[in-house]
């Protein structure tokens, strides 16, 4: 069963250290795009990257329509992997849509998790005004699923830099964009509506994990109302706002995530 959820997560297990830090990757994205972060704890920890089912290098014969039809079956991929690796104490980082997904595991299987760092996480992207910004209208939700469904390419070269931001390096968006591409149209449709339609801010208070919440300084994928909200309802919460924009830190401005990761690992905390 290992090798089987080895070969379905493409998981790769690097670092000379003990404890485990996983990185987990955001909608349209792969294990690859922690490059330039992860180097800097390969000294220190045991680093474990993976793929979830669907992107990347995952084994995509692995994919059901049924377990990804919400954010429980991303969810299951980390708990397998957990599992199946017999981790402990796990430092759990997690992009966009995967900080939610951390955020589901953490409260479905605290023993797991040691710290939780979320890199522009959002609970709910779609306004539900006068009491939450999440920085979209349903209407602008519906639009871009739409355009994904009639022209993936087309929607992939517009939201590509409008993630990215970040506009005097070409080459990131152009790495976004070729990840976008490179996943499986239909897939990559269902996913976008799963992370797009979530709404977890009920979930906020059920964490009991230490958390780091960064984020950006100017984000319109998770704008930095977001990160007070998240900040003011998950307990044990740090906030952290960078002076990186764009909705992808860990490629735009690694050093600065890195230095925020390891400024808040420094601190001794209690679970």
């Amino acid at each position: 069963m290992t090798k089987k959820i080895f070969l379905r997560n493409n998981i790769k297990v690097l670092g000379q250290g003990t404890q485990t830090m996983m990185f987990a990757h955001g909608f349209g994205c792969d294990q690859n795009m922690w490059r330039f972060v992860t180097q800097a704890f390969e000294k220190d920890y045991k680093i474990i990257l993976f793929d979830y089912v669907g992107s990347g290098q995952s084994d995509i014969s692995a994919y059901s329509y049924e377990r990804y039809s919400d954010l429980n079956g991303y969810v299951q991929d980390v708990l397998d992997i957990c599992e199946q690796l017999a981790l402990r104490d796990v430092i759990f980082v997690g992009h966009s849509v995967s900080s939610t997904i951390g955020l589901l595991s953490s409260i479905q299987a605290p023993n797991y998790f040691n710290r939780l760092i979320f890199v522009g996480p959002s609970p709910c992207y779609i306004n539900d005004l006068p009491n939450y910004y999440g920085g979209f209208e349903r209407k602008d939700i519906e639009d871009l699923l739409d355009i994904m469904e009639k022209n993936y390419i087309g929607w992939a070269s517009f939201l590509a830099p409008m993630v990215m931001q970040n506009e005097d390096r070409p080459e990131l968006t152009e790495e976004l964009e070729t990840s976008f591409c490179s996943t499986d149209p239909v897939i990559a449709s269902r996913f976008a509506e799963v992370t797009f339609y979530s709404d977890n801010r009920s979930d906020l208070p059920k964490a009991s994990v230490p958390t780091l919440i960064l984020q950006c300084a100017d984000d319109v994928i998770a704008p930095t109302q977001v990160g007070d909200y998240l900040h003011r309802h998950l307990p044990k919460s740090t906030l952290r706002v960078m002076k990186a924009t764009g909705h992808c830190p860990h490629l735009s401005h690694p050093q600065e995530t890195i230095e925020m990761i390891k400024e808040y690992l420094s601190v001794p905390h209690t679970t």
